[in-house]
């Protein structure tokens, strides 16, 4: 693996071998192009530090993580103030992953890190189809003129991949230019999340798909720590079960982000984050 930190704290249950495991989580402690409150850097060690007060259990999946081999690499180590940098540093990271026939689970930091790992799953898998879970767009063509902006990233991913491989779920926030371009370029369901999956799931469900989940579109009742927080989402028990949703697909990759501890002194965020990872860990690992 390249240009990761070494870690005292790694996420419940994580296998010592890298060799044998089949998921890999890495963090990207990056938050350089954030629109509204910064913080998200901080994430990925939140949410292995409150891993360890969930259960390696699931009782709703009757599975537990010790029947899955998983591995926690790290965080990558960024230059931070070069957003170019930091981008490419996560796709060699996400590269060498990949290569070795793993699947990554790639902890934010912005939403802006998803976009040189879903290029990296896309290059393997050239019919990959993208399910965005978020309350944002993420469409605009820039902010405040930077094209690699988190309000930009789906935008971005569109360009590599074709908007219409992209399936954006729960969004409630955006400029009209964004949701113009969504109805001509992508598949939107806006403020949707659990009614439209099951056909999603269908039409997909032979694809390899790669899961890209803001945290925000949690409602902030229930996961406030995050960096641009929008009133209207589903709540926890909602997102866990969409995950549930999904378990039949080919899932290849996976990304949650925007997770921002300086704003939810009581973990809750952070708490739901792992929460998610571990039963994506037992659902697709």
């Amino acid at each position: 693996m390249l240009n990761l930190t070494e870690m005292t704290g790694k996420y419940i249950g994580a296998s010592e071998q890298y060799k044998d495991c089949s998921v890999v989580i890495v963090g990207a402690p990056m938050d350089m192009t954030v629109s509204f409150r910064p913080g998200t850097r901080q994430g990925p060690v939140e949410i292995r530090e409150v891993s360890e007060g969930l259960e390696e259990y699931s009782l709703q999946l009757n599975l537990n993580l010790s029947e899955r081999r998983f591995y926690d690499a790290g965080d990558i180590i960024l230059p931070f103030g070069n957003v170019n940098k930091c981008l490419n540093c996560i796709s060699q990271v996400i590269h060498e992953i990949i290569k070795d026939k793993k699947i990554p689970f790639l902890l934010g930091g912005e939403h802006t890190v998803s976009l040189p790992a879903i290029k990296q799953v896309y290059s393997n898998y050239p019919d990959l189809a993208v399910i965005h879970l978020d309350a944002h767009a993420d469409l605009r063509n820039d902010y405040l003129g930077e094209e690699f902006s988190h309000a930009a990233v789906i935008r971005r991913v569109a360009e590599v991949i074709g908007g219409k491989n992209i399936y954006q779920l729960g969004i409630r926030s955006g400029i009209r230019e964004e949701f113009q371009w969504a109805e001509n370029n992508t598949f939107i369901y806006p403020g949707e999340i659990l009614e439209p999956l099951p056909d999603i799931v269908r039409n997909i469900e032979k694809r390899p798909v790669y899961i890209s989940l803001d945290i925000d579109v949690v409602d902030p009742a229930y996961a406030p720590g995050t960096g641009t927080p929008e009133p209207g989402g589903c709540n926890s028990k909602e997102i866990i079960k969409a995950l549930y949703l999904m378990k039949n697909l080919n899932i290849v990759g996976m990304d949650l982000v925007e997770v921002c501890p300086i704003y939810d002194y009581s973990q809750r965020t952070a708490l739901l984050a792992a929460k998610l990872i571990r039963e994506a860990i037992l659902l697709f690992g």
